[in-house]
């Protein structure tokens, strides 16, 4: 599936959640140019493939739910998860107090200034731009900064760490009206407040 004419939804046996997108892969492991669209995708529609890693082609990546990828800096794909993106779109909107849907062109402008400062390199992680906002103001599926530096799920009256085998380690949520830093785009962010409904992996929701 083609969105954009850029961006590809996959097919894999082996993920059960989101495929994004990343920089095109070079033949000696290097990233080359820039990607505006970052979306996530279902992995399996209507049995179309794509491979994995090739050269000179996006290079996919794999989200354990909606709560990742937005903190990393994802939407929804507007083909393939039609009913989230405009979910997402119209929570946006109606965040933004507009009369007009907002625009995936601006959706993802607001996005890429958001996620990373300037820089370069294959690790980014100190080049993240964290924001903060009340325990308060926190809605279901964002993603906050942890005491130890860990990225924390909010679903309920608890925050729950990341793993890749799921959200682990529940500790109660923060304070009433406790300064927290967001790790999550505002545009996400505010999305969330005004309801858009992430999918969350079942550690998280089956024990919130």
């Amino acid at each position: 599936v083609v969105e954009d004419r850029r961006q590809i939804c996959v097919t894999t046996q082996t993920f059960r959640a989101f495929v994004g997108s990343r920089k095109i892969l070079t033949a000696d492991g290097r990233y080359e140019g820039v990607v505006s669209l970052w979306i996530t995708c279902l992995t399996e529609l209507r049995d179309w493939r794509h491979p994995l890693d090739t050269p000179h082609r996006w290079t996919p990546l794999f989200f354990l739910d909606d709560g990742v990828a937005l903190l990393a800096g994802h939407r929804p794909c507007a083909t393939c998860r039609t009913d989230a993106y405009r979910s997402y779109r119209d929570a946006l909107t109606t965040a933004l107090g507009r009369d007009h849907l907002v625009r995936a062109l601006e959706i993802n402008a607001r996005l890429n200034t958001e996620r990373l400062r300037r820089g370069r390199g294959m690790v980014r992680a100190a080049d993240r731009l964290l924001w903060t906002a009340l325990s308060d103001e926190l809605p279901e599926g964002s993603v906050i900064v942890g005491d130890c530096g860990e990225p924390r799920l909010v679903p309920g009256d608890c925050t729950w760490e990341f793993s890749f085998d799921g959200w682990t380690q529940p500790q109660p949520r923060p304070r009433s009206a406790a300064v927290v830093q967001v790790l999550m785009p505002p545009t996400s962010f505010a999305a969330l407040r005004s309801g858009f409904e992430p999918v969350l992996h079942v550690s998280a929701t089956s024990r919130s």
